[in-house]
């Protein structure tokens, strides 16, 4: 018996090294546009979000029971997110750090991660007209910021001098 368990937990540490080397980028990717963090940078705020979050599902691992692992670790990533999003309001540089938390976890989840609005609307607790009005507003409010001026209108060239004979 003192033999199967060590096998049994080696086995479930293989299966999440796997699971966080095929999915902890994308994750992360995610975890960095929730925080507003630069992603050229690292992102201290995401990798603890990102870690906490993986903590939890590892925990929970043995009792998936054929869930998915990617789809339990984004919930308990957009669960944690929404716990400390006042940690996360000031600007820090990143594409979406001047929308406001919810915004950005809206977004997040309906645009980057392709959670249907109703599961959004399941999972934060709000309903679905309200999920579609701040993704709506988010969408809108990326655009007008990232519009810069219009150029100049280019000047028309001075009409060409007939060559003399």
């Amino acid at each position: 018996m003192r033999e199967r368990r060590p096998a049994q937990e080696r086995r479930r540490a293989r299966e999440f090294e796997s699971f966080v080397a095929g999915a902890g980028g994308r994750l992360l990717s995610a975890a960095t546009l929730l925080t507003g963090e630069p992603a050229a940078r690292p992102a201290p705020a995401a990798e603890e979000l990102l870690l906490g979050a993986l903590s939890r599902t590892y925990a929970a691992w043995d009792r998936l029971d054929g869930d998915d692992p990617y789809e339990r670790t984004r919930r308990e990533l957009a669960a944690r997110f929404a716990r400390t999003a006042r940690r996360h309001r000031r600007p820090r540089g990143g594409p979406l750090d001047r929308l406001s938390p919810r915004e950005r976890l809206v977004l997040v989840l309906r645009l980057y991660e392709d959670v249907p609005e109703e599961l959004t609307a399941a999972q934060l607790g709000l309903p679905t007209e309200r999920v579609h009005d701040l993704c709506l507003r988010a969408v809108a409010d990326l655009r007008s910021r990232r519009r810069p001026n219009p150029p100049p209108a280019p000047t028309p060239a001075p009409p060409a001098k007939p060559a003399a004979p």
